[in-house]
């Protein structure tokens, strides 16, 4: 009998998903390959393509900017929707929210963020939130039509099941995925595509993967974001991120509006006039 075919860093993704530190993240492992890949295809030995894709990982997941404790925020959820105001639910969404830096940041600007966006893109009916963290809680301040569809996307198996509890029980369909889309970008056709405060992580992963994947898009607005200044707010990024933003456009045909709210620049591409 013909043994199986063992396929390529079996061993290391393995070694990686299991450890402590992501045995219940539910990480793709087709990322990890990935990243391996990558590294021995640059000339890295085993240990160092290991120890680099580690490192890569790491970034990736950014354990660093925080997570709720989910079993918790599905339980909050579920009670939040079972009161009559609506007030119990915008007041978890944004505590949980508070947990994570990134959405964190955009917390005291909430209320005026999404009429500013829509003002140049139009309201959506079709959303797709790549690499979302937990930006698609907040859903209660978009306005959106009853019958829009919001698609999530991560790589975060815990955040992305409690996505799909927010949107099942705000009477939406369950569209989180867990899903590289550096590797496998969606394919539906969207009114608005969130990249929010990762294009600069995606870049350390493989430089010049933004262009790979942003014109592998159906959207007819890409709205990337990105931090106008460092974490501690000591170091302003602004002229960096808007150099990596337009270099990766280049020679496309797409017009780009910025709107800086609060910390984060708004870059809002217009990928098909």
């Amino acid at each position: 009998m013909p043994t199986p075919r063992t396929l390529p860093f079996e061993a290391e993704i393995e070694q990686i998903l299991s450890s402590r530190k992501y045995r219940h993240l539910g990480i793709p492992a087709e990322t990890v390959r990935d990243l391996l890949e990558k590294e021995r295809a640059s000339g890295a030995s085993p240990k160092e393509a290991l120890k680099n894709a580690k490192h890569k990982l790491h970034n990736l997941m950014a354990p660093y900017l925080g997570d709720p404790d989910y079993p918790a925020a599905e339980a909050a959820l579920q009670a939040a929707f079972a009161q009559p105001d609506p007030q119990a639910v915008r007041q978890v969404c944004w505590d949980l929210m508070s947990a994570h830096a990134s959405t964190r940041e955009r917390l005291p600007h909430l209320d005026g963020l999404y009429p500013q966006l829509w003002a140049v893109t139009g309201q959506p009916r079709v959303i797709s939130d790549l690499a979302c963290a937990l930006h698609p809680l907040g859903l209660p301040w978009m306005g959106l039509p009853a019958d829009a569809h919001y698609h999530a996307y991560d790589i975060h198996q815990p955040r992305v099941a409690l996505l799909n509890q927010f949107l099942r029980l705000s009477g939406r369909p369950p569209l989180a995925e867990l899903r590289d889309i550096l590797l496998q970008p969606p394919d539906e056709l969207a009114d608005v595509t969130f990249f929010l405060k990762e294009a600069h992580r995606f870049e350390q992963r493989e430089r010049g993967c933004n262009r790979r994947m942003w014109t592998a898009l159906n959207t007819r607005w890409l709205v990337v974001s990105l931090p106008a200044s460092s974490l501690t707010g000591r170091h302003d990024l602004a002229e960096q991120q808007r150099k990596l933003v337009y270099s990766t456009i280049g020679e496309l045909p797409w017009t780009v509006q910025e709107l800086q709210i609060g910390p984060e620049i708004f870059f809002c591409i217009h990928t098909q006039p």
